[in-house]
């Protein structure tokens, strides 16, 4: 028996690629800081709703999610870190109800990070923002939500988060 070479059984496999779903827009309520612990500072951001734009999904997201949020600095580099679990509810255009658990990290500067705490608008570039986003629905029509991985990118605003999402091909 003839064992392949690893370069040759790795190069069979299929390089991931991305593929554009949706652009979505939260506007934020005030945040509620619950204020530090041990493992940082833990803070709540209820969204008030937002639009769901794309090739793919298109809807609105409905009042009465929040994204919570553990902010800490990371050790000696200058670099604020927050943990991000968004949980909210998207109605499509269609009426289809479909749950959402986006989870991920920003990350920035601390000069940066603070001013963006203050309102200023930063370059979406400057600041690592990157979540992966699961989904749950009982519409048949959008079942491929849960057969698939997805990835987004994003930005803070001071009104609102705007999102890209992908689906992992």
């Amino acid at each position: 028996m003839t064992v392949p070479s690893a370069c040759a059984a790795f190069a069979a496999l299929p390089s991931p690629t991305l593929e554009h779903v949706a652009d979505f827009s939260f506007r934020l309520a005030p945040v509620t800081e619950v204020g530090p612990s041990a493992l940082g500072n833990r803070r709540v951001i209820p969204i008030l709703d937002g639009e769901v734009r794309g090739p793919r999904l298109q809807g609105r997201i409905l009042p009465g999610g929040a994204d919570f949020q553990l902010v800490r600095r990371d050790a000696g580099d200058g670099i604020i870190v927050a943990d991000i679990e968004a949980r909210y509810v998207l109605e499509t255009t269609g009426g289809a109800r479909i749950y959402i658990v986006n989870a991920g990290l920003r990350s920035g500067p601390a000069d940066l990070i603070a001013r963006l705490g203050a309102g200023e608008t930063i370059d979406p570039g400057l600041i690592y923002f990157r979540t992966a986003p699961r989904f749950e629905t009982a519409a048949p029509e959008y079942g491929w939500l849960m057969q698939h991985l997805f990835v987004a990118t994003g930005a803070r605003h001071p009104d609102r988060v705007e999102m890209r999402y992908f689906q992992v091909n």
